[in-house]
């Protein structure tokens, strides 16, 4: 699961500075989101490319729903892949 392999990267690059500046990396690759997803796979966190799309698109389709027509919702609240960076960059600021 998504959230699941996102947490426990998170909490491996809590610890180490050097994992985290390789996954800050990972967003200048050609392929941001499969970089990051290599990247996890070798530290045994399972992440993988589709489940970040498809978690992105629940969530989008969760604001469409909840809004009842009323206002258009931002794209980018709750994007679990963005939320992680925003996580990440933090810990660097430190």
């Amino acid at each position: 699961m998504l959230k699941d392999g996102l947490f426990e990267l998170q909490e491996k690059a809590r610890i180490d500075s050097k994992l985290r500046k390789k996954i800050l990396e990972t967003r200048k690759a050609r392929d941001p989101e499969a970089a990051l997803c290599e990247l996890a796979t070798e530290l045994g966190c399972g992440i993988t490319v589709g489940e970040i799309y498809q978690q992105g698109q629940r969530y989008l389709s969760d604001l469409e729903d909840g809004c009842i027509g009323a206002t258009e919702p931002r794209k980018k609240w709750g994007d679990t892949y963005e939320q992680f960076f925003a996580s990440i960059e933090g810990m660097e600021t430190k």
